[in-house]
């Protein structure tokens, strides 16, 4: 459930409040003041900006846009830290999902779902070409997004390196992996990576990954939803961790 806020003032505000912001939307040839503050406010903080025509914007907003219109989300994204946190203060060992580049808001609330029941202290999504938070995912997940904290990276790779750092094992789903889950060791802390739908992971994601696993299949389709996908590896993992 994403809000839908347009009018320059009313987005100049948005962008001050620190509130969430998925996208923002600008009127192609809208280059005055107000618009170009609003535009250097959205770059500073990592939102993405969509120049769009602005017949597009007229049906988004129903008129009145004054050549901008802004997405934000219904609840506040987490940080990395707070999901860290979180897992520190019920003293268990973090349990992390990151969803590179997953595009379907229906398997990102299912996954945030599963998420929920097995415990996973939070999931990561980059900021850019990602599924963020909205009514969809809400919708799907059956109420589990208010639940599960959510935190967007700007640098993927950087983000997994850190966490290694912490100790984290980071383990990434891979059809063409050579181990199949059952044979691997997902005990200790970890952050399961799921790749997005058709491409699965991005190189520089999976060259970061301390071991890649896979879900064996005996049928004729060879990989499985990405939802799917990521609660046979999410129940492994709360199994081992048992």
């Amino acid at each position: 459930m994403d809000d839908l806020i347009f009018g320059r003032n009313a987005v100049m505000e948005l962008l001050k409040s620190g509130r969430s912001v998925n996208r923002i939307f600008i009127a192609e040839g809208s280059r005055d003041g107000s618009i170009q503050k609003i535009f250097s406010l959205a770059k500073t903080a990592g939102i993405v900006v969509e120049f769009t025509s602005r017949d597009k914007l007229d049906k988004i907003c129903g008129g009145r846009h004054q050549g901008v219109a802004a997405r934000a989300a219904a609840v506040n994204y987490s940080t990395v830290e707070e999901i860290l946190e979180l897992a520190e203060s019920k003293s268990e060992l973090p349990f992390i999902i990151l969803l590179d580049e997953l595009e379907d808001p229906q398997n990102f609330g299912a996954i945030l779902r599963t998420a929920e029941a097995v415990g996973v202290h939070g999931v990561i999504i980059p900021k850019r070409r990602s599924v963020q938070l909205n009514a969809t995912v809400f919708k799907t997940s059956a109420g589990a997004a208010e639940y599960v904290k959510v935190a967007q990276v700007v640098n993927v790779a950087q983000t997994l390196k850190n966490l290694r750092g912490l100790g984290l094992k980071i383990i990434g789903s891979d059809v063409s992996a050579e181990i199949d889950f059952k044979q691997a060791d997902l005990t200790g802390g970890i952050v399961l990576i799921i790749g997005s739908e058709g491409k699965g992971m991005r190189r520089l994601t999976r060259e970061n990954c301390d071991l890649l696993i896979k879900i064996p299949m005996v049928g004729k389709i060879n990989s499985l939803n990405a939802s799917a996908a990521a609660a046979v590896l999410m129940y492994e993992i709360l199994f081992q961790r048992q």
